[in-house]
C-alpha cells in the first residue's frame, strides 16, 4: 500500500447553479452538484481512500449509496463540490480517472432515468435524442490530481490551468434557462411555421406539457423551452425517489424522496401578508377570496411549500380554507400583477373579482394593515480566512468537525426565520427569505457559526454575509450573480470581513448599498441596530416617545451633502466642517422639528440620532486592531444607512 493524496474538483459551479428562472432551478443545481460530489466521495472510499478533509457526513453518503440510514433524508446540498482526500491509503493502482468516469456515469444514469420516466421518446423529434446525449455527456468539467506530497495543497489549482474541456457548439433555438445551450426540440428558429401549423418548437413543448406525466404542467410554463441540462434540473425531483443504478465501476448510487414544493420569489415576498390574512379572517370571510383567486388561476403551485410561520397559521386539514388559500400562486395578490393581468396570462374580469373580494375583506377588518411587500431577500454567507488554517494539517480535523456541526444547524435556523435554504455546506450558506427575516437570520447564522468554532480557539475565523433585497420582477439569475460580488467586494474586501453588506434592487436598478462590520452593525446585546431603528420607524414611536417621519429621512440626504467635506483636486478630502458631535446635534434639531417631536429634549433627540448616524459612516474592520474605535472610518456620511431603515420599515412600499 502506498500513501497518496487525491485532489478533485467538479464544475462548472456558476454555469450550472446560478442560471435559473425559478427557485427550484436554483435549488436543483446546488443539490445535484452536491450529490455528484457525494458520488465522487463514495467512489474514493470504494477504492480504499479515506477522506479526511472535509469529513463527509456518513448519513449523506449512505443515502447516496442507497443504504437509507435512520432519520430524514437530505433536503439541501451539503457537500462542497471541491474536496481533498488527505491520508488516503490506497493501492498503487488507485485510479483517479475512474472517479471522474463514475461521476459522468452517475449523471448519465440519472438523466436517462428522467428520460424514461417522463416518456420523452413519445414526443421526441428527430433531433431530441442527439441533443440529449451531446449535452449530458459533454457538460461536466472535472479536474483531479494525485501526489505523494502531503503539503501539495496548490496542485489542483495548477492542474485546472490546463484547459482540457471544450464543449461543442450549440445550434438552433436556445434554452430559456441555461444560456447558449440548444433546447430539446431542435427547431432551427422560434417562429418557423409550415402550412400554417404551429412551429416545431411549439408543437414539441405543447405535446410535452399536455402529457399525463405527473407534475408536467406545473413544472413547464406555457411557451417555456429548455435544454437537456435545464430539463433534468427542473424534473429530476419528481423521479429521484425511484432512481437507483449500479455504475460501471461497481458503485451503487441512489436517490430518495424529495418534496417538489419550493416557494417562488413572489410567494416569499408575500409570506407575512399571507400570514396576517389567514390569521385575521374567519373561514367564511376568507372563502370569497379563495374562490375568486381560484377563478383567476386554479393551480396550487405552493401546495407542497412549507414556511414555518404559515404552517403555524393554518390547520393541517387539506380542506381547510386557510390551507387552500396558502397553496395558491403568490403572484395573484400583487398590484403590479393585477394591473397588468393579461401580461401574466390572467383574465382581467376574474382579476377584478379578486380585487373586489380583497377590498371587501379590508373594509371588514381595519386591523388588516400588513403591507404587501414586492421584495424578497437573498442571503449569501461565507466563512472568513479559513484557508489560512486549512494549510495546517493539524487543524483540518477540528475545522471539519466544526463545519459539520455548523452545516447541521443551519437548516433549522433558516426555517425559524421563515426562509427556504438552498445550500449549506462547509462554511457556505445560501437561502431565500421574506424581506423582514433576512437580517435577523443572518445574525443567527453568524452566532451559530461562531459557537461551532468556539471549542477550537486556535482557529480564528468569522463569517461575512451579503443580503440582496430584490423586487420580484427582477430576474433571479441577476440577483444571485450580484450577491457573490456584494459578498466578496463589499462585505469582505470593502468592510474588512466579519461584516454584513446589503443592496436594494428596485425595477429601475440599484437603489442603495450599505455595509458595516458585524461589531458596528450590532449592539452590545447582539441586536441589529438597523433592526431597532426599523422598529422605531414602523411603530411611529422611538424609544423616547418620539416619531421618525418620511420628511426626516427625505431631508437627511441634503444635510449630509452640507456636512461632508469637499473633495480636493488631488482626490483627498478637506477636514469635515463639523465634528461627529456637532453633526449629531444638527441632525437632532431636524429630528425635533419633524413629526410630533417638538417637546423632545435635545439630549434625548441626540440619543436617538446617534445610532442612525453611526450606521451612515462606513467603517473598515482592521484585523490588527482589537479595539474597533481604532478601525478606519470614512470621513463621508452617506444617506444609504438611513434610506435602508426607511426601506425596511415600509417594506419597499412607498407611502
Amino acid at each position: 500500500m502506498a500513501e497518496q493524496y487525491f485532489h478533485f474538483t467538479l464544475g462548472p459551479v456558476q454555469g450550472f447553479v446560478a442560471q435559473a428562472r425559478r427557485t427550484r432551478d436554483f435549488w436543483a443545481g446546488s443539490f445535484l452538484l452536491s450529490w455528484l460530489s457525494g458520488v465522487a466521495m463514495n467512489e474514493v472510499k470504494r477504492q480504499g481512500g479515506e477522506i479526511s478533509f472535509p469529513i463527509p457526513a456518513d448519513d449523506y453518503l449512505a443515502w447516496i449509496a442507497g443504504s437509507e440510514p435512520a432519520g430524514e433524508p437530505p433536503r439541501q446540498g451539503g457537500i462542497p463540490n471541491r474536496f481533498k482526500a488527505f491520508s488516503a491509503k490506497v493501492p498503487k493502482d488507485f485510479d483517479g480517472a475512474q472517479v471522474a468516469a463514475t461521476i459522468r456515469d452517475a449523471w448519465w444514469a440519472l438523466a436517462e432515468h428522467v428520460w424514461h420516466k417522463d416518456e420523452l421518446e413519445a414526443v421526441a423529434t428527430g433531433h431530441t435524442r442527439a441533443i440529449w446525449m451531446r449535452q449530458h455527456r459533454q457538460f461536466w468539467e472535472i479536474s483531479w490530481a494525485i501526489t505523494e506530497d502531503k503539503a501539495a495543497s496548490a496542485l489542483l489549482d495548477q492542474r485546472k490551468n490546463w484547459r482540457a474541456h471544450f464543449p461543442p457548439q450549440e445550434g438552433g433555438v436556445k434554452c430559456m434557462v441555461m444560456d447558449g445551450y440548444q433546447e430539446l426540440s431542435g427547431a432551427e428558429r422560434p417562429g418557423l411555421e409550415i402550412n400554417r401549423r404551429p412551429s416545431p418548437l411549439k408543437l414539441f413543448w405543447q405535446a410535452l406539457r399536455s402529457s399525463r406525466v405527473r407534475g408536467m404542467q406545473t413544472d413547464l410554463a406555457e411557451d417555456e423551452h429548455l435544454c437537456a441540462l435545464a430539463y433534468v434540473k427542473r424534473r429530476f425531483v419528481r423521479h429521484f425517489a425511484s432512481f437507483a443504478a449500479t455504475l460501471a465501476s461497481g458503485l451503487q448510487v441512489s436517490g430518495w424522496p424529495l418534496a417538489a414544493g419550493m416557494p417562488s420569489v413572489s410567494y416569499l415576498a408575500a409570506v407575512h401578508w399571507l400570514e396576517q390574512l389567514v390569521r385575521t379572517g374567519s373561514d367564511d370571510e376568507l372563502r370569497p377570496i379563495l374562490e375568486a383567486a381560484l377563478a383567476v388561476n386554479p393551480s396550487r403551485d405552493e401546495w407542497d411549500t412549507r414556511i414555518r410561520c404559515l404552517e403555524q397559521a393554518c390547520a393541517d386539514d387539506a380542506q381547510d380554507v386557510r390551507r387552500q388559500l396558502l397553496s395558491l400562486d403568490g403572484n395573484l395578490f400583487f398590484e403590479h400583477v393585477q394591473d397588468h393581468a393579461r401580461e401574466y396570462g390572467y383574465a382581467a374580469p376574474a382579476i377584478a373579482q379578486l380585487q373586489q373580494a380583497l377590498r371587501q375583506f379590508r373594509h371588514k377588518h381595519a386591523d388588516f394593515n400588513e403591507p404587501l411587500s414586492p421584495f424578497y431577500a437573498v442571503l449569501l454567507m461565507d466563512g472568513d480566512s479559513l484557508g489560512v488554517h486549512m494549510s495546517d494539517l493539524s487543524k483540518q480535523q477540528p475545522i471539519s468537525t466544526a463545519l459539520n456541526a455548523f452545516t447541521s444547524r443551519v437548516p433549522e435556523v433558516v426555517a425559524q426565520h421563515n426562509g427556504f435554504l438552498i445550500y449549506a455546506g462547509g462554511d457556505d450558506v445560501l437561502a431565500l427569505l421574506p424581506l423582514e427575516d433576512a437580517m435577523p437570520c443572518a445574525a443567527a447564522v453568524r452566532a451559530a457559526y461562531l459557537e461551532c468554532f468556539r471549542p477550537y480557539p486556535a482557529i480564528t475565523t468569522s463569517i461575512s454575509a451579503a443580503i440582496e433585497y430584490a423586487h420580484v420582477k427582477l430576474p433571479l439569475t441577476k440577483v444571485l450573480s450580484d450577491a457573490h460580488r456584494l459578498l466578496d467586494e463589499v462585505a469582505k474586501d470593502g468592510a474588512g470581513r466579519d461584516a454584513l453588506a446589503v443592496r436594494v434592487w428596485k425595477p429601475g436598478g440599484l437603489a442603495l448599498e450599505w455595509a458595516q462590520p458585524w461589531e458596528v452593525a450590532m449592539d452590545a446585546n447582539g441586536k441589529s441596530i438597523i433592526g431597532q431603528l426599523v422598529a422605531d420607524f414602523r411603530d411611529g414611536q422611538a424609544r423616547y416617545g418620539s416619531a421618525f417621519s418620511n420628511k426626516f429621512f427625505y431631508k437627511i440626504g441634503e444635510r449630509f451633502t452640507l456636512l461632508n467635506p469637499r473633495k480636493k483636486p488631488d482626490g483627498e478630502y478637506d477636514t469635515p466642517i463639523l465634528n461627529d458631535d456637532q453633526a449629531c446635534s444638527l441632525l437632532a434639531v431636524d429630528f425635533k422639528n419633524s413629526a410630533e417631536n417638538r417637546a423632545l429634549r435635545m439630549t434625548e433627540a441626540k440619543k436617538i440620532i446617534q445610532p442612525l448616524l453611526t450606521q451612515c459612516r462606513a467603517v473598515r474592520r482592521d484585523q490588527s486592531q482589537a479595539d474597533r474605535d481604532h478601525w478606519p472610518r470614512s470621513g463621508l456620511l452617506t444617506a444609504d444607512g438611513a434610506l435602508l431603515v426607511r426601506f425596511l420599515a415600509q417594506k419597499g412600499v412607498e407611502s
